[in-house]
């Protein structure tokens, strides 16, 4: 593989931007985990770490979806739960 040499800049907030086409290849999203390491006096990198599991309330979004094959008002729902209670 070419190495491709790139210049970003770091921010006054200390943030760094990844350019464009290496988001790409990588395949990075929002929220993606990276692993910074230090590899010499003044050299760092960068790792892409696999997306970990969602855990907690992240891991319940979407779960409702399952439920909406046909969409029911909430008094349609409530009669329905009440009724399996007897």
């Amino acid at each position: 593989m070419p190495t491709i040499t790139d210049v970003t800049v770091v921010t006054d907030r200390g943030q760094v931007s990844i350019p464009a086409h290496l988001r790409k290849e990588l395949e990075l999203a929002k929220g993606q985990r990276l692993l910074w390491q230090r590899s010499g006096e003044r050299e760092l990198r960068i790792v892409v770490l696999e997306p970990s599991a969602p855990r907690g309330a992240q891991a319940m979004r979407g779960f409702a979806r399952r439920f909406r094959a046909e969409p029911r008002t909430t008094a349609e729902w409530m009669a329905e739960l009440r009724a399996g209670e007897t």
